[in-house]
């Protein structure tokens, strides 16, 4: 059962300490190693506090042997009652530095407000002191990660981790989610419009519409999550790429599917060509945008291709 804070003895505050500053340690550790390969300059942040995390446990480590010997109790943050539940971040599949930095410095805040609270209950002028000198090390370490990030974007270092970020963000999301788009947006025009014209009837190509862009989602989105693991390529986790991939061909398709519910045929028709136009040239938009496309040669293809296969459904629908 978990005790409260000020129900603490000063054996087990110090306990308590040296088992917050090796978890930080670690886990400052682990995200230094997830984050070496692309972003090194974050990593060799990352690096210097888990020393100096270390610095501190090994500090606190001495205190609690000059006061109540070798045996140090096992105490957990989990044990006291007040600390925020972490989320293991460092075990993510993907993981970006401003999710590290965010945590950390929710980390280095938590640490300095239990120093701040433990150093007014304690008895003892050392452990007081040293308690007092930790809680200024970890506003210091707040300061110095302001300052990193002044260093990072003097130096460039900042502007080649956000360029890393940008194409680890094309590669996990906007790929499989153009894919998934174009696969919707066009694949699914030729049933639904030759449905259309063939039965003249807003609610059979509703139905249609439907069927073809959930069936088209469901289809697309396994065969992105299957097609890679990401280990290698680095694109992610497959399943998150298989749910954008199929999330987006179901938006594709339902998006020039849904003006067949106005029950005027002509109408519906004419609503729903103009949001295909609006669907091509958004395809061509993100190409151009992400993937460093032309936008005319973007927009030429993408809109003869959607074209073709609008054509295609018109005149099989009214043969």
């Amino acid at each position: 059962m978990a005790k409260a804070f000020h129900e603490l003895t000063e054996r087990e505050i110090l306990a308590l300490a040296i088992a917050l500053e090796e978890e930080d340690g670690r886990i400052y550790g682990d995200f230094a190693e997830r984050l070496r390969g692309d972003y090194p300059a974050t990593a060799t942040a990352l690096t210097a506090m888990q020393a100096e995390e270390s610095t501190h446990r090994h500090q606190l480590i001495e205190a609690y042997r000059a006061r109540f010997g070798e045996h140090i109790p096992l105490m957990r943050r989990q044990d006291v009652k007040g600390f925020v539940d972490r989320k293991p971040l460092w075990m993510a599949r993907v993981l970006t530095v401003a999710q590290v930095r965010r945590e950390a410095e929710m980390m280095e805040f938590e640490t300095r407000r239990f120093y701040e609270a433990v150093a007014e209950r304690t008895t003892d002028a050392g452990i007081r002191q040293l308690l007092g000198d930790l809680a200024q090390a970890e506003r210091r370490h707040s300061e110095l990660a302001e300052h990193f990030e002044k260093e990072q974007t003097t130096s460039g270092a900042r502007a080649e981790e956000e360029a890393t970020q940008r194409r680890m963000f094309v590669l996990q999301v906007v790929q499989p989610g153009l894919a998934g788009l174009m696969d919707g947006s066009v694949s699914t025009l030729a049933p639904l419009f030759a449905a259309a014209f063939a039965t003249r009837n807003s609610w059979d190509a509703f139905l249609v519409g439907m069927a073809a862009s959930v069936g088209a989602g469901i289809s697309m989105g396994f065969a992105e999550a299957l097609s890679d693991d990401g280990a290698l390529s680095g694109r992610g986790h497959p399943w998150l790429r298989g749910a954008v991939c199929g999330l987006m061909t179901t938006l594709g398709g339902i998006g020039h599917t849904l003006p067949f519910l106005i029950a005027n045929f002509g109408m519906a028709t004419g609503v729903a060509a103009a949001v295909v136009l609006v669907e091509l040239i958004v395809i061509s938009w993100i190409r151009h945008h992400y993937m460093d496309t032309p936008f005319l040669a973007a927009a030429f293809q993408v809109i003869l291709g959607g074209l073709l296969v609008f054509l295609a459904g018109i005149l099989i629908g009214s043969a």
